[in-house]
């Protein structure tokens, strides 16, 4: 049994002896938010945006609409669905639909990291819902899904970016239910399966797996989501910027271009260069695809390393975009190794979230390469060995 001193002559051997990698990824962006661009993006596909245009001209509306319909054939959501594009990124979306939609039902939330419980606060603090019931689990984690109420309204997200757990189906939602479901899908979509029947409000924004522009949300709406809008009408004021009906009826021309508010058309077009190029990798089955593999040459690689682990105890659950690893260092030894990586433009932005375990966070999404992936190891291993 090795001595305490004898491990630490052991690992300063194996700092001595640990050579610098000599091959760094190709990009050093696995940021979780914003993210990468898409292989190949330069400013040049910009030229096309409607610069200086109304977003209300005919050329504003038309690329506004092609987003909506090339979401919706990419995504293969259902011709019924209603979708539309909202200010202030996801939490913009989510929260025009919670503002808007909740209080005639209890409401469940779930939460297992920081961003479901924000809706929380939200649903219990601010909108003040009387009857809401928490349904929790620590980093790492997932609470019992099964434990729902399907009478009762729910929020959950489907990939917690900030825990790297995510939920491994929808099949735990009833196809009888009288609530509505509210799918915060942000860093899950086109790089997950979403079962759209089990979905009745869906949000995200551009910044994530398509490495999109910050600032615009999408809200994705079930006809059991418009129903709720058109029969319900909440007793407290509304932003403009949350309403979506006028007169007891769904404002449509959100949902057909006409935003709340102006959009930036540079985000636009970048939006519909992503959209692209979706189609250019073999569709969404192209992008999980990608997405898996990435996910998969660090479960290669943390199988051989007995100093780092998943975050995510279950591999059911474990996210194949925002990957959350442990390390068997103190919190401030990983900051420098951290820090190391960034200041060796070998990797940019991936220390855990603030409120999450320390470790590391790595985005694995569609729009990173595999092999920047595979260079990226080999340099957490030598920033473990210089900081260790």
């Amino acid at each position: 049994m090795f001595t305490s001193k004898a491990v630490k002559k052991t690992q300063r051997f194996v700092r001595l002896f640990s050579a610098k990698p000599s091959v760094k990824p190709a990009s050093p962006e696995f940021s979780s938010g914003p993210c990468k661009k898409r292989p190949g993006w330069t400013a040049d596909i910009l030229e096309k945006a409607a610069i200086g245009r109304s977003h209300r001209s005919k050329i504003g509306k038309a690329k506004l609409q092609e987003a909506i319909e090339e979401t919706r054939a990419i995504l293969g959501i259902p011709a019924d669905y209603k979708i539309g594009i909202v200010p202030a990124s996801d939490t913009g979306a989510i929260e025009a639909a919670m503002w808007s939609m909740l209080g005639p039902k209890p409401v469940d939330v779930l939460h297992w990291e920081s961003f479901g419980k924000g809706w929380l606060t939200d649903v219990a603090k601010q909108l003040k819902i009387k009857d809401v019931r928490e349904i929790t689990a620590g980093y790492g984690e997932i609470p019992d899904l099964k434990s729902v109420n399907k009478d009762h309204d729910v929020i959950f997200t489907f990939n917690g970016t900030t825990s790297g757990v995510r939920v491994p189906d929808l099949d735990w939602i009833a196809d009888d239910r009288t609530g509505i479901t509210f799918n915060d899908a942000t860093s899950a979509v086109f790089a997950m399966d979403v079962d759209w029947s089990k979905a009745d409000v869906t949000t995200y924004s551009w910044q994530k797996v398509l490495g999109g522009e910050g600032a615009h949300g999408m809200l994705i709406l079930s006809p059991r989501a418009v129903e709720r809008l058109e029969t319900y009408t909440p007793d407290i004021p509304l932003p403009k910027i949350f309403r979506l009906t006028k007169g007891g009826k769904l404002i449509d021309g959100i949902f057909k271009g006409a935003t709340i508010n102006t959009p930036s058309m540079v985000c636009v077009e970048d939006y519909l260069d992503s959209l692209k190029w979706c189609g250019e990798v073999g569709g969404l089955k192209g992008l999980i695809s990608r997405s898996e593999a990435n996910l998969g040459v660090l479960e290669d690689w943390v199988s051989k390393t007995e100093w780092a682990s998943f975050l995510a105890k279950d591999k059911k659950t474990r996210s194949n975009t925002s990957v959350c690893l442990s390390l068997d260092l103190e919190a401030d030894k990983i900051k420098q190794l951290v820090s190391l990586l960034d200041k060796e433009d070998v990797a940019y932005d991936i220390g855990a979230y603030r409120d999450a375990p320390p470790g590391l966070r790595i985005w694995c999404g569609a729009t990173v390469e595999t092999e920047d992936v595979e260079k990226l190891t080999p340099w957490i291993e030598w920033a473990y060995n210089e900081v260790a």
